[in-house]
């Protein structure tokens, strides 16, 4: 199938997305400050750009996808996605205030969709479990948010469920104060912190691991099955 559905949000002039009940978005507009050698999203593991990677595994279980990104990477995404034989539309909500993390990534792709919940994936988990997404998107019914637990006791707010309206919300008082803190907001939510334990009944956690710098990346090979998710402020 060829992909001809890519489009830009223009938050000034939007067009929303279809309203399906659920949609994935790829958080992908950090400046990959400390991966060494360009754009993270686009670093290759067996050929294929992480982006792809995300892109390709929440597909298998959305009905939309919505890649958040910077102006200037549009082109390059565009030309990787294009690659792939997705059958879910796929656009760009293009970041109007670069620079502020992934609650702003967040905020600003949640202003066009019309989800009642919606998935959140970094550009930098290529592992993610397309079948763990699914458990919990049913997980979070009832609820703002689920949010899987890593198994050092944190939790991983950039691989979750949000309720599309009430993380609206919530985001954007935050920012509107210039709090930055996706953890944060959790706060505010009434979340459903899915346990480590249950995580691991569920999923590996290879699905959740992703990638701040060059040298765990590197590390993937020999190692990727002893990298977990490190809390990210990049992506």
């Amino acid at each position: 199938m060829e992909i001809a559905s890519f489009e830009r949000i223009d938050h000034q002039n939007a067009a929303t997305v279809t309203d399906h009940n659920r949609t994935g978005v790829v958080l992908a507009g950090g400046y990959s400050n400390r991966f060494d050698g360009g754009d993270k999203a686009l670093a290759e593991i067996d050929g294929t750009p992480m982006l792809a990677h995300v892109a390709d595994q929440l597909s298998a279980v959305v009905d939309n996808l919505v890649v958040s990104c910077r102006t200037d990477q549009q082109a390059d995404f565009d030309r990787t996605l294009s690659e792939l034989d997705l059958e879910v539309p796929v656009r760009f909500a293009l970041d109007p205030d670069p620079g502020r993390g992934p609650l702003a990534g967040i905020a600003h792709s949640f202003e066009e969709i019309e989800s009642t919940y919606t998935a959140v994936a970094a550009c930098d988990m290529p592992f993610v479990d397309p079948t763990f997404i699914d458990f919990l998107f049913d997980q979070a019914v009832g609820h703002d948010a689920a949010v899987p637990q890593i198994d050092d006791g944190h939790r991983q707010p950039v691989q979750a469920v949000y309720h599309m309206d009430r993380m609206a919300t919530v985001a954007g008082q935050r920012l509107a104060a210039d709090d930055l803190s996706l953890h944060g907001a959790l706060s505010e939510l009434d979340t459903l912190t899915i346990s480590a334990r249950t995580v691991s009944e569920h999923t590996t956690w290879q699905s959740l691991q992703n990638f701040n710098t060059r040298a765990a990346f590197d590390r993937l090979t020999g190692e990727k099955n002893r990298l977990i998710g490190e809390p990210d402020d990049d992506c």
